[in-house]
């Protein structure tokens, strides 16, 4: 019983915490609170469910003992009668079963996304307390997450709360032209937490939490096409997180990972994701070359010329160093090594991509196509040594072995 009491209180923390915190924090007003009342009812779920068993509605449970802290210590504050009234009417009446969560609760979550990812926040305190808040990701494993210590994120967290108390930022979702601004700047923290928990050194907490929010925000809004092409992108990428190593932990190439290992299911739900997106946007863009590679049976298979030319369209709309990289690479594995290196000479004369390994590695595998495997070979070296990676170094000076052992 002890055993699947905590779990149960580790399912909560992640699906109803976040709701406990978003409902209190628009009745109260008050985020410390919200934070504190939630916590302490996951405290008391503890310490109580594996003697008296876990509840038929873990949810409404943890939502009435939230809700009842927060109703003593605000009795004991000076506070608007309103806030007292409105918690009162999350209490069940006496002798019924604890209330499903607020029928509103969906739109609470969206308004704490929203808040967290308000531009008037630097771009790591968004990512900061969108963790806290939304995720219930604990302080300390989020100072580990961004390389700080844990008062130092306390801080940081801190900080983040007062400057939205201070610039009156409004808990609410924005509407009309409002939304169409603002929602760029929440796909981007979404993208950010993904690609650090990404990265070939990155934790996989990040993009799982990335994951989860982005099937929310899609959930929540359906109609929003880029929201969609997020999710999708991300369901594509994440669905090789198994295959990318080796037994003995070496990074493989997408060329050379063992496709039988992908997420299918996780595939599938992008495919779906994907066939809502009605609009040319950047994350469409870069969800549909996601697809061609996740529905490529083989890498011989992959419809490099489609990629090529997602690559074009998406220059047009995001030009950048990175996406102008990317493009050379698909051009030369569509049209051949002389296009390819054509479109990287061109991308790396801005100087945007200075002392950048990928870029010295992509011009290395072009020339290894081109048949000049010493010269390949000699850049691989040159790549290694730039990487901080171990895992990539390892990878490039393996690749440079191959060409001229």
């Amino acid at each position: 019983m002890a055993a699947a009491a905590a779990q149960a209180v580790g399912d909560a923390s992640v699906e109803a915490y976040p709701r406990i915190v978003a409902t209190l924090i628009r009745v109260t007003g008050d985020w410390a609170l919200a934070e504190d009342c939630a916590q302490e009812a996951l405290a008391v779920a503890l310490e109580r469910w594996p003697a008296d068993g876990v509840p038929a509605n873990p949810g409404g449970w943890l939502m009435t003992v939230a809700r009842n802290r927060a109703l003593d210590v605000l009795r004991r504050a000076t506070v608007e009668r309103r806030k007292l009234h409105d918690l009162a009417l999350l209490t069940p009446p006496e002798g019924q079963p604890d209330p499903e969560m607020p029928e509103d609760v969906v739109d609470d979550r969206l308004r704490l996304i929203f808040t967290c990812c308000h531009p008037a926040l630097a771009i790591d305190a968004r990512v900061a307390l969108t963790l806290r808040t939304v995720c219930g990701v604990p302080t300390g494993d989020i100072a580990r997450l961004l390389l700080v210590n844990e008062s130092t994120m306390t801080r940081r967290l801190t900080r983040a709360r007062t400057r939205i108390a201070q610039a009156g930022i409004p808990y609410r979702v924005p509407s009309g032209p409002a939304l169409t601004e603002r929602l760029p700047g929440v796909l981007a923290v979404l993208y950010l937490l993904f690609t650090r928990g990404y990265v070939v050194d990155g934790e996989p907490a990040f993009a799982d939490e990335a994951v989860r929010l982005a099937r929310l925000l899609d959930r929540l809004m359906p109609k929003q096409s880029e929201v969609a092409a997020l999710l999708a992108l991300f369901l594509f990428q994440h669905s090789r997180r198994d295959a990318r190593r080796d037994a003995a932990g070496n990074l493989l190439t997408l060329e050379r990972q063992d496709r039988a290992r992908w997420d299918r299911a996780a595939i599938a739900e992008g495919l779906d994701a994907l066939s809502r997106v009605r609009h040319d946007g950047p994350y469409a863009w870069q969800a549909r070359i996601a697809a061609c590679h996740a529905t490529a049976p083989s890498a011989d298979a992959t419809d490099w010329p489609a990629i090529a030319r997602a690559y074009d369209a998406l220059i047009g709309i995001r030009p950048s160093p990175v996406i102008a990289l990317n493009r050379a690479v698909a051009h030369g594995y569509a049209y051949g090594p002389y296009a390819g290196l054509g479109l990287l000479d061109a991308a790396q004369a801005g100087g945007g991509l200075d002392g950048n390994p990928l870029a010295v590695a992509v011009r290395a595998d072009l020339v290894a196509r081109q048949g000049d495997r010493l010269r390949a070979a000699a850049l691989f070296r040159e790549a290694a040594a730039m990487v901080g990676s171990t895992a990539e170094r390892r990878a490039l000076l393996d690749r440079a072995n191959e060409l001229a052992p």
